[in-house]
């Protein structure tokens, strides 16, 4: 593993998409948002995406420049397409007006569609809650059938995120930050295999059907032998299959997430006759010191939040964590010390800044 500076690592990747015709802030916040992916740990949502992200624009179906068109709005919801613009850029804004819906009725509700790959879901559920409110996040990905359910060896799923956000006591109440949970509803994201494949953290066992039908860990029985899977492509043709999380569990929560965020925004879900990957997201946004004012909310979610991480640990373990600690310690200690990439996955970005100099 290489380590490098994430700012210097930023600037790589904006100067990339600026080459590729983004203009300035949406080079920065694409860049941003895929290094603070590798910063808290989910590389899989990080830089190893540029090469796709850039042949997505190059093959038009991933758009610059795009902003979010307001197909309904109800004042407490809002229905918006994004026309398969860069997702971060789309992200950022989507989250921006349900928190100001969210201000000004206590609750909102946000549906966006046809959106491009969205990013780490927990950076949305981070950015609501830097901003005082409860965030719930459903998400499919149109166009992406990569999950098998539950007892099935064929794929049905996307990798359907789900994540919620609960803010931080930023009043001087508590010294609770914020509590994140971000997770794909398949025991290993996609692009966690595409990190493994390309050199990085080995995937857990048992989490590929291989096309036989057998359970794997192995990228090469995820892609198919012979594939290169850093190209456009590679995971929707995919000879295996994912393993949906928690056995039947996970599996109906991937199922609830394509209705969700896929059909009841209008996206789509992710079945054959989806041809554009996309992504759905449906939000919920909840103003705490509006729904229920007389209540301490930030002082309990204190008390319950201090008696979780007190709970023993079993014998091998390290303490009990809250949702986003494991993600705060990485970003911490990857700012310091830098961060850690597969050569082949900094040495593929130098190659392509090399050709744009």
């Amino acid at each position: 593993m290489e380590r490098i500076d994430a700012d210097d690592l930023t600037a790589l990747v904006a100067g990339l998409f600026r080459a590729r015709g983004a203009q300035e802030t949406e080079a920065r916040d694409v860049a941003t948002s895929l290094v603070g992916a590798n910063l808290t740990g989910h590389d899989s949502h990080g830089v190893v995406r540029v090469p796709k992200y850039l042949s997505w624009i190059d093959e038009g179906t991933l758009r610059l420049g795009r902003d979010l068109e307001i197909v309904n709005d109800g004042g407490v919801f809002v229905v918006a397409d994004g026309g398969h613009g860069m997702g971060q850029t789309l992200g950022r804004r989507i989250v921006d007006l349900g928190v100001a819906r969210a201000r000004a009725h206590g609750v909102a509700i946000t549906a966006l569609r046809r959106s491009g790959h969205i990013g780490r879901i927990g950076e949305w559920a981070e950015r609501a809650a830097a901003q005082g409110l409860v965030s719930i996040h459903c998400v499919n990905v149109s166009g992406s059938v990569l999950v098998a359910p539950f007892g099935a060896r064929e794929k049905r799923f996307s990798t359907a995120p789900f994540a919620v956000g609960i803010p931080g006591a930023g009043d001087g109440k508590t010294g609770v930050p914020p509590l994140i949970l971000d997770f794909a509803t398949s025991l290993v994201a996609e692009g966690k295999v595409l990190n493994a494949f390309k050199g990085g953290k080995a995937l857990p066992h048992d989490c590929i059907i291989a096309p036989d039908g057998a359970l794997s860990d192995r990228p090469v029985d995820f892609y198919g032998a012979g594939v290169d899977a850093s190209q456009p492509g590679a995971a929707k043709n995919a000879a295996g299959a994912l393993v949906a999380m928690g056995l039947h569990k996970g599996s109906g929560l991937a199922f609830m997430m394509e209705m969700l965020g896929g059909a009841l925004t209008g996206g789509g879900t992710c079945g054959p006759q989806s041809k554009l990957v996309a992504n759905g997201m449906l939000s919920i946004f909840l103003d705490p010191a509006r729904l229920d004012p007389g209540n301490d909310f930030h002082a309990e979610v204190a008390r319950f939040t201090d008696w979780v991480r007190a709970a023993q640990p079993r014998p091998g373990m390290g303490p009990v964590q809250a949702p986003g600690d494991t993600e705060r310690t990485l970003r911490d200690r990857h700012l310091r010390e830098g961060i850690p990439l597969p050569p082949e996955v900094i040495g593929a970005l130098r190659t392509l800044a090399g050709r744009v100099v």
